[in-house]
This record gives C-alpha cells, sequence and structure tokens, in this order.
C-alpha cells in the first residue's frame, strides 16, 4: 500500500483566502445584496484602481447598507475620478525622498523599506495609490543596495518595514531580514507597518511571529484599523502571540468623512483596540491623494472631535491627531 504524503509545498490558509478575495465590484456589492447601481460610478474608478477585498473583511460588513463604513473605504465611487486642487499622486513627497530605490528616509534616525507593491486590500484613501512601485520598491532585486545603504549609515537605529504591505512576503524572507538587520550593529529597533492582520486575522502564522520575534531587536508592530467593527475577538486571539513575545502593538488611523468622524465610532475604537491589546497611536488627518478628496475631514471638526476624545477617554486611549507634511522634522500635530 502508497501511502500518501504531503506535498512539499502546500499553500497556507492566509494566502488560499488572499487568491480568493473579491477583485471587482460586481462580486462585492451581489454578496452584500447592495443594489448595482452603485457600479455606473464604480466601474470607471476600478478601472484606475483596482478593487481587492479579502472574504474575511467582507463579511465584517453590513449585508444591504451602501454606507457601511467598512464598505467604504474599500468601494471605488464615481467621486474618485473628480480633480480637485490640491490632491496630488504624491502628496508627501516620497519620490524626493529616496536615497537609494527601495528606500525612504523621512526623519533622522530612521528609514522606511519599501518591501513591497502588494496589499491585502486595497483601500481607496491610501496615499501610495499612485506610488511607482515597479521601479521604487525592493522587489526588483534592490535589497542589495539598501542593505549596503543601512550598513554604512550609522546614525540610523530604526528601520521600518512598509509598503503596499511587508506581512505580503512570505514568512522566511522576513526573518531572513530581521537577522540581516541584527547583525548591523547600530540598528536597535524594527516596526512593521501592516494592515494585513486587520483585514485576514489568519496571517498571524507560528512561522511568522517566530521569525518577527527570533532576532534581537526592538520590534513593534503598528496596525492600521479605522473603524471598530474591523475588530472581531478573532484578533485578540492572533494578535496575543506577539504580545506574549514582547511585541509592541500600536495601531494608527486616518479620520474619514463617513467612516469614522463621529465621537462614538472614534472612542469605541480606543476601547476596542485597547481590549484587543493595542494601544491607539496616531490619527491621522487625510494625506491629500488625488482621488481620495471625497474622505477629507476639516481641520476643526477633527479638532473637536479630539477635544471630545480627551474628555471621555483616558489619556493612553487617545491617539495623537497628526498630518504629515513634506519636508517636516516629525509628523506635524494639529492644534
Amino acid at each position: 500500500m502508497i501511502h500518501r504524503t504531503r506535498p512539499a509545498w502546500q499553500v497556507s490558509s492566509w494566502q488560499r483566502q488572499l487568491a480568493e478575495a473579491f477583485t471587482h465590484p460586481e462580486q462585492l456589492l451581489r454578496f452584500l445584496n447592495i443594489d448595482h447601481a452603485l457600479l455606473s460610478g464604480s466601474l470607471p474608478a476600478h478601472r484606475q484602481f483596482g478593487l481587492r477585498v479579502p472574504r474575511w473583511f467582507a463579511n465584517r460588513m453590513e449585508k444591504g447598507n451602501p454606507n457601511d463604513p467598512l464598505l467604504r473605504q474599500v468601494l471605488p465611487l464615481g467621486e474618485e475620478l473628480r480633480a480637485e486642487p490640491g490632491f496630488l499622486t504624491d502628496p508627501v513627497s516620497d519620490l524626493d525622498q529616496a536615497p537609494v530605490p527601495g528606500v525612504l528616509q523621512k526623519y533622522q534616525g530612521r528609514v522606511l523599506l519599501m518591501m513591497t507593491g502588494a496589499c491585502a486590500v486595497n483601500c481607496r484613501y491610501c496615499f501610495r495609490r499612485h506610488y511607482p512601485y515597479g521601479e521604487a520598491s525592493l522587489e526588483r532585486d534592490q535589497s542589495s543596495a539598501a542593505l549596503k545603504f543601512l550598513e554604512r549609515s550609522v546614525e540610523i537605529s530604526e528601520v521600518i518595514l512598509s509598503g503596499g504591505d511587508p506581512l505580503m512576503l512570505s514568512d522566511r524572507r522576513l526573518a531572513e531580514l530581521g537577522n540581516h538587520l541584527q547583525s548591523i550593529a547600530h540598528i536597535r529597533r524594527l516596526r512593521i507597518h501592516t494592515r494585513l492582520p486587520v483585514v485576514l486575522p489568519d496571517r498571524l502564522t507560528p512561522e511568522l511571529i517566530r521569525g518577527l520575534t527570533a532576532h534581537g531587536l526592538e520590534t513593534s508592530m503598528v496596525l492600521h484599523v479605522n473603524h471598530p467593527h474591523e475588530i472581531s475577538h478573532k484578533h485578540r486571539m492572533m494578535l496575543a502571540p506577539l504580545r506574549e513575545r514582547g511585541m509592541v502593538l500600536l495601531n494608527q488611523s486616518v479620520l474619514l468623512k463617513g467612516v469614522n468622524d463621529d465621537i462614538h465610532s472614534l472612542c469605541n475604537l480606543s476601547e476596542k483596540l485597547f481590549s484587543i491589546g493595542v494601544i491607539p497611536y496616531y490619527l491621522h488627518q487625510l494625506d491629500r491623494v488625488a482621488g481620495a478628496a471625497h474622505f477629507e475631514v476639516a481641520d476643526d471638526h477633527a479638532l473637536e472631535l479630539h477635544q471630545q476624545m480627551q474628555a471621555r477617554l483616558p489619556g493612553y486611549l487617545v491617539p495623537r491627531l497628526v498630518r504629515e507634511l513634506p519636508g517636516a522634522a516629525s509628523k506635524t500635530p494639529i492644534k
């Protein structure tokens, strides 16, 4: 009798879920039982910047509700096609701050590695929706030049993995990068900016967690959650091993019109983040990227909401209200 053997390589659960993601507005609207009349504006916007939504995330949306705050973040709309003054393809001047391809150096003592252009979900307000990843990320055998730049830049103590979403890369590649960074004496901290565990929690495999925490670097993960409906009990379970291994978990949100620009959503978001072991860190004003003007919240309303949060929540649950300005030495507080 010949026993069945496991194949040498198997697609993991998260990769399978990613392959099954919604990639067309009509699919998503049908799944949510929403009137297809929205397609008249959705399809042209989709052709400019494609839809991608994991089914796990879509299952957290309210069926039949075209104004669901999670749906609003990912569904292409006709408003994206309107040109608005001051909304640019490179709103924070990323392309002017790359000493070598795939590396951004915006702030003193730290650099950002553009690991990939791939994401598990395409957020419609993404400030890098027009970014030329094909020529300005580490996907084209440019890792060697980036690592050599880090080795000779002794003033750098922190490396930030970004993209796209760095957790789209394999467990092995991420572990190898962590080990290499550990070998550079002046690098002490590693930070990972990711939305993938939010929209696809199964990405937090035991192999990934071991790889991200096995090196000796002080490591933090900055998640991206905008609305309390994005958070589930599964997140608490999947994030717990990271905290148990000493990783600091933070969150940054973007203030979005029609999504979270009300005090109930913002306070509930901070409370739910803390319940899963994540500290609210930043509340960003929208980066003025072309195609996202309909999400913008006026500064005076943003300040009013932030002041109400300060009145209702303990200080450690109130994120800093900031915006990114090209050329500034740090994120700029809004006062």
